[in-house]
């Protein structure tokens, strides 16, 4: 079983209107909203390609509960531990010329909801992967990655890091399965910059050198690297209409292991992970996924 972890969930609020302008009443055409946190949507996009995830994570208040009972809906597990404060709403305005995101920190985290989650981790019985995704809310500090990751060493649960916090660069030192780094945190964590095949070689061993067994590096418009170690390969990605990026990173993270931990060939995991990312990058939130068969086509991918 994959299981996820969201130590900072949100409900994402799309927002669609025509051009905003100051000062008067900006008439808006529609809203969604959409369970969120980037463990919650790792796992939506799982069990989109009939993958079984179970979603681990912090839920408060009414927005908690409203987030656990659309996933329930879609009969995903979810093991909450509870704070009193609700969980975040961020919200992200279309207004067909620009995009706005405002991104709220989240509930304050007690030690009682700490050591929920480490209850729950501790007690795990059939996870072979959990994935932690994600920011941290104020109140847990980052030595508690290393509270989780010492917890899944004891376990044989393999990790898969797609967090932006600093410590991603000492949480390579347990070796975690796979880390995935956009351009922006492989720059501002590790001082690194991938704009062809030779930064990228750097950049990999780099990775590779400090603990992580493998590397998907994402860039967006710009496509994505990954290594095992021994091979790389670079991914192209399909040209969209962008809509929003939000979710674009976890989507393609989810569907590249949809396919790579079920023992699929690394190239159609990536080939399926960029389609996937661009699909919801041309939506509000992760959309539909329809598009990704359409998308495929587009796509090459090269070992070098």
């Amino acid at each position: 079983m994959i299981y996820t972890l969201t130590l900072n969930t949100a409900i994402d609020m799309n927002i669609f209107s025509d051009p905003l302008l100051p000062g008067v009443v900006n008439r808006t055409h529609h809203t969604e909203y959409c369970p969120n946190g980037k463990g919650v949507n790792v796992a939506l996009v799982l069990d989109h390609f009939q993958q079984p995830a179970h979603i681990l994570g912090i839920f408060g208040g009414f927005t908690g509960h409203y987030i656990i009972d659309e996933l329930r809906k879609r009969k995903i597990p979810v093991s909450p531990a509870w704070v009193n404060e609700p969980t975040r709403i961020n919200i992200f305005i279309h207004d067909g010329a620009q995009e706005y995101k405002l991104v709220n920190p989240g509930s304050f985290i007690n030690d009682d909801c700490k050591h929920q989650i480490v209850n729950i981790l501790t007690q795990l019985s059939d996870s072979r992967y959990l994935v932690i995704s994600g920011s941290l809310p104020k109140g847990i500090e980052s030595r508690f990655y290393s509270e989780i990751l010492e917890i899944c060493q004891m376990k044989d649960i393999a990790v898969i890091l797609d967090i932006s916090h600093p410590s991603l660069r000492q949480l390579l030192e347990y070796k975690p399965l796979l880390i995935k780094p956009n351009d922006e945190e492989l720059q501002a964590i590790f001082g690194l910059s991938v704009h062809n095949d030779e930064q990228a070689i750097a950049a990999l061993a780099a990775l590779h050198n400090s603990g992580a067994q493998n590397v998907l590096i994402t860039l967006g418009a710009r496509g994505m690297y990954f290594s095992n170690g021994s091979e790389r390969w670079f991914c192209s990605a399909p040209e969209i209409e962008l809509v929003s990026s939000a979710c674009a990173g976890d989507a393609s993270l989810a569907a590249f292991l949809s396919l790579w931990l079920a023992g699929g060939s690394v190239e159609d995991a990536l080939k399926r992970a960029s389609a996937t990312g661009a699909d919801v990058a041309g939506s509000a939130g992760l959309g539909q996924l329809n598009n990704i068969e359409k998308l495929l086509p587009e796509i090459s991918v090269r070992r070098f």
